[in-house]
């Protein structure tokens, strides 16, 4: 198995930035294998959406609404992900969770979430 936990959430004013870590930690041949990794968010009452990932190989993908804003990263050599957030809007506020999947069906993994929220 693989534990994600986020760090880094917590209230902002709008304008305001954040960055959000992502921790892997477990399983070594898993961590290993890991392919894809990505941040997603879940605001009241919505249901949950990509916000930015990361493949394996360094390339990014971003939601429409935080293109430009966002940044995505990662440090494989330290099982790190991270979610640069800048010129933050109240409409970002959510629980966000790190994701990791991975090779050889060996199992798609969540972080327990961290909240982050915008005030205007």
């Amino acid at each position: 198995q693989v534990q994600l936990v986020e760090s880094g959430g917590g209230l902002v004013q709008a304008g305001g930035s954040l960055r959000l870590s992502c921790a892997a930690s477990g399983n070594i041949f898993i961590m290993n294998n890991i392919n894809n990794m990505g941040w997603y968010r879940q605001a009241p009452g919505k249901q949950r959406e990509l916000v930015a990932l990361i493949t394996r190989g360094g390339s990014t993908n971003y939601a429409d609404s935080v293109k430009g804003r966002f940044t995505i990263s990662r440090d494989s050599g330290k099982n790190m992900a991270y979610l640069q957030m800048n010129s933050l809007k109240p409409e970002d506020t959510a629980v966000y969770y790190c994701n990791a999947d991975s090779f050889r069906n060996l199992g798609a993994y969540w972080g327990q979430g961290t909240q982050v929220t915008v005030s205007s």
